[in-house]
């Protein structure tokens, strides 16, 4: 089966999907996020505002080569920001099966609870219809990059075990 790599914008569902699909194919589950967190003893949130996006980014490789070499066959959910940086788009592609988890910005918006909102940097003190804004147009920049995934899934109307399997039988071919 191999590596997944689960990639999309941030709230998309990432780490939520990511443990139900490791659970359906018996594989462990690896959030880059949790483990930068771990790694660095600070939230990524304290990382971004103390170090800077750049030092973080350079963490979240090191991270992600990290499960790359560990693990002959897992769920990687990987930050929002990821696949944008460096060549961790090509990376990811060569190593396993890249996932784009493709939602709408209102969509987004709709399934963040205030704590999703002020543990995400880029997103704290936006009311809703910034936030609506800002995040279609962060999302249309980072496109080009979730584009470049093996499988695209459009979630919005399906259910978690819906998106799942689509997963689940797209990894089996």
């Amino acid at each position: 089966m191999g590596l997944v790599f689960l990639i999309g914008y941030m709230g998309c569902g990432k780490s939520t999907l990511g443990r139900r699909l490791a659970r359906r194919l018996g594989v462990p589950f690896v959030d880059t996020d949790a483990r930068v967190e771990e790694r660095e003893g600070a939230s990524v949130a304290d990382l971004f505002r103390y170090e800077g996006e750049q030092r973080f980014r350079e963490i979240e490789r090191e991270v992600l080569d990290a499960a790359i070499a560990e693990y002959p066959a897992a769920v990687i959910s990987t930050g929002g920001g990821l696949p944008v940086w460096s060549d961790n788009m090509a990376r990811m592609n060569a190593a396993g099966c890249t996932v784009y988890l493709r939602r709408s910005a209102a969509n987004i918006a709709s399934r963040l609870s205030p704590y999703g909102r002020r543990k995400r940097p880029r997103l704290s003190g936006l009311n809703d219809e910034e936030l609506v804004a800002f995040m279609t147009q962060d999302m249309a920049a980072r496109e080009p990059f979730y584009a470049q995934a093996k499988l695209i899934v459009a979630c919005e109307g399906c259910s978690d075990d819906e998106i799942v399997e689509r997963i689940v039988t797209h990894a089996a071919d």
